[in-house]
């Protein structure tokens, strides 16, 4: 979507315009796998510098794999367990700069360096999280983290 050459960030004006095709793309839809699929791939669309977008979705006292673009993953995590673990135990966004700084790191692919996870919340649950890998370090901002909860908030009104 957008030129390596003219990339200069992931602006809020970016975010705005993501989250507003989300909520097009997704008008009438009630399948959530089907809004989950068509999500990440759009993020896919959206992002330059990842190596992997998709979500993992609550069942029982853990996390499984569900729609994603990016190579093969660990199909299941323990609550309180590795980025996306953590995030559902503590209920909030977590941004880490270095994964391989990050105590009990899941490595699914050798290649990830940063990473960003949002929880999606249903009535003050977690019901699932968001997970953007990089191969770079330091990819996310407090810009994303923002402009992704915002497209989470809109993800959330779909499913």
């Amino acid at each position: 979507m957008f030129e390596q050459s003219t990339y200069v960030g992931d602006t809020p004006q970016q975010y705005e315009m993501l989250a507003k095709q989300l909520d097009a793309l997704l008008n009438g839809e009630k399948n959530v796998m089907a809004n989950l699929s068509n999500a990440s791939a759009l993020l896919n669309q959206f992002f330059d510098r990842i190596n992997w977008v998709g979500f993992y979705m609550m069942d029982g006292n853990e996390l499984v794999l569900g729609p994603f673009q990016g190579l093969p993953a660990c199909i299941r995590i323990p609550i309180g367990r590795g980025v996306c673990g953590t995030t559902v135990a503590k209920k909030e966004t977590i941004i880490v700069p270095d994964v391989h700084a990050f105590p009990g790191h899941i490595a699914c692919d050798a290649a990830s360096q940063s990473e960003i996870v949002v929880p999606l919340l249903k009535n003050g649950e977690v019901i699932g999280v968001l997970d953007i890998d990089s191969p770079e370090k330091d990819r996310f901002q407090e810009e994303d983290q923002q402009g992704l909860e915002h497209f989470v908030s809109i993800l959330m009104k779909h499913i």
